[in-house]
């Protein structure tokens, strides 16, 4: 019922900034919790970033936090990501994707809805 679509991936340099974004379609409501997640080569997937379902609370992996910020905007049924200080390990498939539940609870991140095609992010040193 709802099509998540990324956009803004692509190559940047070590350092540099990226945003990414990300939106739905179909039947949306702002009502669950939204996240981004990151698939580097040879390694699980992981879960970078979770935002609940009005915009309030916000939460960050150890391996962003302090150099991403994620918001969202429920009248454009958009989230967005945005990440400073690149480095190579950033490299990856970055993945939207919509919680069944509304707020970030430990079991957002494997209680997931729907999910988007991703989009690739490479760091170049």
């Amino acid at each position: 019922q709802v099509q998540l679509e990324e956009s803004g991936g692509g190559t940047v340099q070590a350092g540099g900034s990226l945003r990414l974004s990300c939106v739905a379609s179909g039947n949306t409501n702002g009502a669950n919790s939204m996240g981004w997640f990151r698939r580097a080569p040879g390694k699980a997937r992981e879960a970078l970033s979770c935002i609940n379902g009005n915009g309030a609370f916000t939460q960050y992996a150890e391996s962003v936090k302090g150099r991403s910020t994620v918001w969202r905007d429920n009248a454009k049924s958009t989230v967005n990501l945005e990440t400073g200080s690149l480095d190579p390990e950033d490299t990856g498939v970055y993945y939207c994707a919509v919680s069944k539940e509304t707020y970030c609870t430990n079991s957002w991140r494997t209680d997931i809805a729907f999910w988007g095609q991703g989009t690739q992010v490479t760091v170049s040193s």
